[in-house]
């Protein structure tokens, strides 16, 4: 079939009603945002989610591609024993995009991990209410230079196209964890000085950009998404499609931003 839907999603787990509780209150911009995500991506109708997660198995030299033929999410260190979403596997696209990182010379190591982190499991809390029977295929970016997550995103793109299913792909991430005193990171005016940028470049459709972003105002902002977005960029790449941004907050020095890139 083909690429039907395309996300930016943030993860804080505060979004958990079982583990926010009442300081859900506090990312209610965010929770409208991914609600109206999940508006679309039922739309969309995939029959394939990728997800791209800062906080599954990551490899200095390698992605990472889960093969489990089934998923849990496993939120237990939140203090969440209740919230359990189960997924089927996706075997056929993950022997594709295996097969492809050796065509296009792309390192990448396979992993079968049943649990799933909470950088995949906040989003789909939000995002698969009403699509029981999606199957999930999890990715794992890795500590190699900028263009190559823009390659390793082009190829899943040329392998999805190719694909005989309906295929979505979010990208999940967090911007800045450095932009009040009490941040993850502390404060660092690197933080929005970053997160501005990066929703002008979106907005703009600025790939080059991206790419050349200062790499110490990257690594100044303590970010953990830019890597989860620049596979996405690739995926998009030579497509027609139209940024939507549809909320950024910060609330607890941490920048989440919910974006659609339309197609």
């Amino acid at each position: 079939m083909s690429l039907v839907f395309a996300a930016l999603a943030p993860h804080p787990p505060l979004l958990i009603p079982s583990v926010g509780k009442g300081a859900i209150k506090k990312v209610d911009k965010t929770k409208q945002a991914l609600e109206q995500l999940e508006q679309d991506l039922y739309i969309a109708k995939p029959e394939v989610i990728v997800i791209i997660s800062p906080h599954g198995s990551l490899f200095a030299e390698a992605f990472t591609i889960n093969s489990c033929t089934d998923y849990e999410t496993d939120l237990r260190d939140f203090g969440d024993l209740t919230t359990k979403l189960k997924f089927k596997g996706e075997n056929a696209l993950t022997s594709h995009i295996r097969q492809a990182t050796k065509e296009f010379n792309l390192p990448a190591t396979m992993v079968s991990e049943k649990y799933i982190d909470h950088g995949s499991a906040v989003p789909l809390f939000y995002l698969t209410p009403h699509l029981p029977n999606v199957a999930l295929l999890p990715l794992g970016f890795c500590g190699l230079d900028w263009k190559t997550h823009l390659d390793f995103g082009y190829m899943l793109k040329e392998k999805i196209m190719d694909f005989n299913k309906r295929v979505a792909v979010i990208a999940s991430g967090d911007l800045s964890h450095a932009l009040s005193t009490d941040a993850p990171a502390g404060f660092n005016p690197a933080g929005a000085e970053f997160d501005a940028k990066i929703q002008e470049l979106l907005s703009s459709r600025n790939t080059t950009g991206l790419l050349n972003l200062d790499p110490t105002l990257v690594q100044n902002a303590s970010e953990c998404g830019f890597r989860s977005l620049l596979i996405l960029v690739g995926v998009l790449r030579n497509m027609d499609y139209t940024y939507r941004q549809y909320s950024y907050e910060a609330p607890f020095g941490v920048g989440y931003l919910t974006a659609n890139f339309i197609i």
